[in-house]
């Protein structure tokens, strides 16, 4: 796998201080893509165990909340096979940290297990690792730039471990325009 960039101190694509690595490889291709360099899956870098423990060593201070995969797609089989071994890892080093996912599949796709597009013997491991998951292709007939963590209103912000407990996606209040509790 190839990323594009990593952000070390991302405040927009997840709640807090974040990690954000944008992996490359996507075969969603939607129109209006903010990162279409990262369709190409040989774009970029190599994510190599020097860009592992780069991001690892970056998630340990306090003030790291965890981190968020984008792209690119980080759910295309090709990615889930590098990216599963690499979060047991945050999850083994990095307890602390909470794991988003921005992904062009929806919930209902990854969790199809005949759908060969996205789901591997990869998938509920990954899911498993997720505090949340972004679903859905960015449809820009549906763009609304008041939308927290999103870019289209067909686009969901999944609490993931919820979702695995009731066996259907469940909103995070993260999704809403306001904040929690606000």
């Amino acid at each position: 796998m190839n990323y594009g960039q990593v952000f070390y101190a991302d405040m927009a694509n997840g709640i807090g201080c974040r990690i954000s690595l944008f992996v490359s490889g996507c075969t969603h291709h939607c129109a209006e893509c903010f990162n279409q360099e990262t369709w190409d899956f040989q774009y970029g870098l190599p994510f190599d165990r020097a860009a592992e423990d780069d991001i690892i060593e970056n998630l340990k201070p306090s003030y790291i909340d965890g981190l968020s995969l984008l792209g690119g797609e980080p759910m295309e089989l090709s990615n889930q096979a590098v990216l599963r071994p690499f979060l047991e890892r945050v999850k083994r080093e990095s307890p602390h940290s909470t794991v988003w996912i921005y992904s062009g599949y929806t919930w209902e796709e990854l969790n199809d297990e005949t759908n060969r597009r996205c789901h591997s013997s990869d998938t509920a491991a990954i899911l498993e690792m997720t505090d949340i998951l972004v679903d859905g292709e960015f449809d820009r007939t549906k763009k609304d730039l008041s939308l927290r963590f999103r870019g289209s209103s067909n686009q969901r912000v999944i609490d993931v471990q919820e979702s695995l407990k009731q066996g259907k996606p469940v909103l995070s209040g993260y999704g809403e325009k306001k904040r929690p509790g606000e």
